[in-house]
């Protein structure tokens, strides 16, 4: 990801961790944040079809960095890395911001998601139709 500052852009969903989702050591379980991700590359994604329906097909350099506890407010920072004929690449930074204690800001996950877009026989169709 670029050392564009993410305090200066809107994430594509923000969510506040729960209890329900934690594992037995008491941190977000990975497959809870990984949901996250794929829908705010998703909202990402539809940017550039409004119309269109994305699926996931490919998630690339998912790395768990810091973890995720009961009560983050987690944000989900989006960027288009590469438009193709029938898919989009986006670039996601995850950064929890800690309940307890300073408000800390950590990053606590990174990744690169590739979409494509579908008919409705779930067939990938160009972007740009």
């Amino acid at each position: 990801m670029e050392n564009e500052s993410l305090e200066l852009r809107d994430p594509a969903i923000r969510v506040t961790m729960m209890p329900k989702d934690t594992n037995y050591a008491g941190t977000i379980f990975g497959g809870v944040i990984l949901s996250y991700l794929d829908l705010a590359g998703a909202v990402e994604a539809r940017k550039h079809g409004k119309d269109k329906l994305f699926v996931t097909v490919a998630m690339h350099g998912v790395d768990f960095i810091a973890p995720v506890f009961v009560g983050d407010l987690v944000s989900f920072y989006t960027r288009t890395q590469k438009i193709g004929r029938t898919s989009v690449t986006v670039d996601i930074t995850v950064e929890a911001v800690r309940r307890e204690g300073s408000g800390e800001r950590v990053r606590v996950m990174e990744a690169d998601v590739v979409y494509v877009a579908v008919d409705e026989n779930r067939r990938p169709i160009p972007i740009n139709t």
